[in-house]
């Protein structure tokens, strides 16, 4: 499985970094690997969820294309 990640999912590593968050594309990998689960998002597209930690999850959305899974972005998010 090839992945592939669009500019704007690049550039959230840096967005993110700047608010004290640090993902890095490992992170982001593993959860499109190993997801705890999957949930259908806007637009048909996919979303990876795995727990980061106790307090966090991380969020990836992604479509599947043509062998390869483009990342659109990715987001922590408070567990609930």
């Amino acid at each position: 499985m090839k992945i592939v990640f669009t500019n704007h999912a690049r550039e959230k590593f840096l967005i993110l970094e700047r608010h004290g968050c640090v993902l890095k594309e490992e992170d982001v990998i593993k959860t499109l690997k190993e997801p705890n689960s999957i949930k259908i998002g806007r637009k048909g597209r996919l979303i990876a969820q795995r727990v980061l930690d106790e307090e966090h999850l991380l969020r990836v959305v992604y479509e599947e294309k043509d062998n390869e899974v483009v990342v659109i972005t990715s987001y922590p998010e408070g567990k609930v």
